[in-house]
């Protein structure tokens, strides 16, 4: 090999000729050695993404709102010479900084493990055999066949067919461009029309556009339930500065404003208890842990707002072929009409299908042509073709026999029958009643018909050919689960009404289908009225599956969809979950925000269960986080009105920070059950159920306080102690109390959660007696506080499982 690639845009003015001389290649296509030789060459298909540098995103986690007030607290207790304090305080901001580095690397690497399963395939003639393999292992004079629904993942010149290309993405053309024999067609771009047969001429970093390694693109927008969190932060922030203006005009009643650090340091005190610095850790805990359970099950998550998303999923959607049935197709049976015979049903069905295309029902009806051991006659010779296309729902190819052209079409029964205008009436029935057993039995029904002069004009009815597509062996259970969760399924299907009724049944839909026919004339609140009280829609087209989404949505329903065709592409991008089935198209799987990587249809609801997890450890997380904000603001504010002091120190606070906000990091892994039914994030109802333990703490706390004044006799320093250990003790608990919506003994706590807990509640209890820093306490002091914090925090939970019954939490 010793020729070198051109510029893409040099190859449109060479011939195809010319082009299998520079590339030394020809119509056959290259051998499995020469492309693996080529490889070692160009290397592979794709573009290398650029990696952010792992320590400069680890230095980046030092920068920002919630790092910036630890930062604040470090210089402030180096200015007031207590160095060991910002030390301290040093260490936990790095300890953070490198729990959310380790999580946040370990659901990259899962996200990457995904995307390569992912990866674009592409059929190649290699060693003059048409084969599937992954784009990235093309290489240039491969030859390769591109139809609808593919993203052409190189550069390559047209060796013969037509196709609609859109390049809206590479050259902002809103408008498909049509390209045939001898034109280029670039990386990156979408087949919306045709088939064709190419040569590659570029790859990877070469390619015109140099656009092929974002042929999936991870997307990362920001979550329903990420603003969810963002804005109760929001609020918890300005309880905090509300409890500080308090603070402050109190203050200055006093004269506190004399004392400058005085103030910065109640300031620093009060933000640094009402924001959440472990809340960045924690988003990227959840979201990795969600990412390596799902990656375990084989599903990919594009975008990881529809996986928060589908914890509110009341409506799912499913399409029947190929994700209900298994799609894989078998001849059944060929019924003849007028003086045909069964073989030439088949023959002529087989005429008008072409392998390359990989189209199912192309290849079952090419496959059975061998199980009949019948072979294409001679003198049968295909000249054009055109795939099938889902608007038409038929397929049509120009066939030379003996010499004279034949045009031979296939496809839905009700489209073929209408096209042959000279058919009688005795030959409609008898089809349409053969038809309907055929669908009884559950099977598919292609129609034939040719016309001998080539024209549409003059088709004869040929016969019909029956297709089994037999339901997946999971689908029954899938659905029945999917009901067990609340979730209402539609089944949408472009079958006709007595097939999708036989399949809705096989699989405990249900059989109350209607036709698309029967709601399309009716006003929107007649249509939603049908939806609800059906349970699927044939003879639908794939652009109406966009509509039904969309009018679900306008009713208030969370909708999950799925999909495979290029056609579906809108509904699936439209939808809350689009979910694009293993086969799906290139198209279906970059629109979608689930693909499933792998057979089966229990991995929708694995989505469903994980999701509804996460927002489970989630809601905990928020409970806990508005308790422990009310309860502190609460509590700094009267025992300074009532002590005209602070009575928590920088260090203290930094060490409660650590205790509280870290610790609830392991949150994101807690042991956590799924619930029966969608899940909607209701802050008001939240906050209501976060009052009333929140002030029994309080009581709690200054009960404790005024113990260390009135019982132990304490000075301000030791006092402060026993705030600490008093915030520290009465926190731990609150976690495992409100980690549960019922009672708290009823499950258990995540491992990595029940020990973090312990662990902090022995190292404070040896910290609270030994550590000098700190002023420590009396063992039987400290025993104290461990005990009767323990006795008003767990009082908590019955008011706590009231309130979430009642507020359906």
């Amino acid at each position: 090999m010793n020729f070198k690639t051109k510029n893409t845009s040099e190859y449109k003015k060479i011939s195809l000729e010319d082009i299998f001389k520079s590339l030394e290649t020809s119509s056959d296509g290259l051998t499995g050695e020469e492309a693996k030789h080529r490889l070692g060459v160009f290397g592979y298909n794709e573009i290398i993404e650029k990696k952010v540098n792992s320590f400069y995103e680890f230095i980046l986690r030092y920068w920002g709102p919630m790092p910036w007030l630890l930062e604040v607290a470090i210089i402030l207790s180096f200015i007031v010479e207590h160095s060991l304090e910002g030390i301290i305080i040093f260490a936990l901001l790095t300890i953070n900084a490198i729990i959310g580095q380790v999580h946040s690397r370990g659901s990259q690497k899962a996200i990457e493990f995904l995307k390569k399963k992912l990866a674009i395939m592409a059929k190649v003639l290699r060693d003059g055999k048409w084969i599937v393999k992954e784009a990235r292992e093309i290489v240039p004079g491969d030859i390769v066949t591109i139809k609808l629904g593919d993203i052409i993942p190189v550069d390559a010149k047209i060796l013969n067919g037509d196709i609609s290309v859109d390049q809206s993405s590479l050259t902002g053309e809103s408008l498909p461009v049509h390209a045939s024999q001898s034109d280029i067609v670039y990386s990156g771009s979408v087949v919306k029309y045709g088939e064709a047969k190419c040569v590659v001429v570029n790859t990877g970093g070469n390619t015109y556009f140099g656009k092929t390694a974002e042929l999936v693109k991870i997307a990362k927008p920001k979550s329903h339930q990420e603003e969810v969190m963002l804005a109760i932060v929001k609020y918890m922030m300005y309880v905090g500065i509300a409890a500080l203006i308090v603070v402050l005009i109190f203050g200055f009643l006093i004269n506190i404003h004399e004392d400058t650090i005085t103030i910065l340091t109640l300031a620093v005190i009060f933000l640094m208890g009402a924001v959440p610095v472990a809340l960045p850790a924690v988003l990227t805990i959840v979201q990795s842990a969600g990412a390596m359970e799902l990656s375990k099950k084989g599903t990919l998550v594009t975008k990881l707002d529809s996986l928060e998303d589908a914890a509110s999923i009341n409506v799912l959607c499913l399409d029947k072929t190929g994700t209900l049935t298994q799609n894989k197709l078998s001849v059944t049976d060929s019924i003849p009409f007028y003086d045909y015979k069964k073989e030439d049903v088949i023959i002529s069905s087989v005429m008008a299908s072409r392998a390359e295309g990989m189209d199912l029902i192309d290849l079952a009806i090419i496959e059975s042509l061998k199980n009949m051991g019948l072979n294409i006659p001679p003198g049968y010779k295909q000249i054009s073709y055109i795939p099938f296309n889902p608007s038409i729902k038929r397929t049509e190819a120009i066939v030379e026999i003996n010499g004279r052209k034949t045009k031979i079409i296939k496809g839905a029964f009700r489209i073929i029958m209408s096209l042959c205008h000279q058919i009688d009436e005795e030959t409609i029935k008898k089809s349409s009643k053969i038809m309907e057993e055929f669908s009884l039995k559950g099977y598919r029904t292609i129609a034939v018909a040719r016309s001998e002069n080539g024209n549409m004009d003059n088709l004869k009815f040929v016969g019909l050919l029956a297709l089994s597509d037999p339901p997946r062996p999971d689908s029954q259970n899938m659905i029945e689960e999917a009901k067990k969760l609340g979730i209402k399924v539609i089944m949408l299907t472009g079958d006709n009404i007595e097939i999708a009724k036989e399949v809705a049944r096989n699989v405990s839909i249900g059989d109350r289908i209607v036709s698309l026919t029967d709601i399309e004339d009716l006003n929107a609140e007649e249509q939603i009225k049908i939806l609800d009280e059906s349970d699927g829609i044939a003879e639908i087209y794939p652009e109406d599956k966009y509509k039904v989404v969309k009018l679900l949505q306008s009713k208030g329903y969370m909708v999950g969809m799925t999909g495979d065709g290029v056609n579906d592409a809108p509904a699936l991008k439209q939808a809350e979950m689009g979910i694009a089935v293993s086969n799906s198209t290139d198209v279906a799987k970059a629109s979608a925000s689930v693909v499933l990587t792998e057979q089966g249809l229990n991995q929708i609801i694995d989505a469903i269960k994980i999701s509804r997890k996460t927002y489970q450890r989630m809601l905990s997380w928020v409970i806990n986080k508005i308790i422990k904000v009310i309860e502190f603001t609460g509590f700094l504010v009267i025992s300074f009105l009532w002590l005209h002091n602070i009575v928590i120190s920088l260090l203290g606070m930094s060490l409660i920070i650590f205790a509280n906000d870290f610790i609830t990091m392991s949150l994101a892994t807690d042991n956590v059950q799924h619930t029966p039914n969608p899940n909607i994030w209701n802050i008001k109802n939240i906050t209501i159920v976060s009052l009333v333990p929140a002030f029994i703490l309080i009581a709690g706390d200054i009960i404790l306080l005024l113990i260390g004044i009135k019982i132990f006799s304490l000075g301000f320093n030791q006092l402060r102690t026993l705030v600490l250990l008093t915030l520290v003790f009465d926190s731990q608990y609150k976690i495992l109390v409100v980690r549960e919506r019922g009672h708290f003994w009823e499950s258990k706590p995540g491992k990595q959660l029940f020990f973090a807990s312990i662990s902090v509640l022995i190292l404070f209890v040896f910290l609270g007696m030994y550590w000098r820093t700190i002023y420590p306490l009396m063992p039987y002091q400290v025993l104290t506080i461990l005990i009767l914090s323990a006795l008003y925090t767990f009082s908590i939970d019955f008011p706590k499982y009231k309130l979430c019954k009642r507020f359906n939490l």
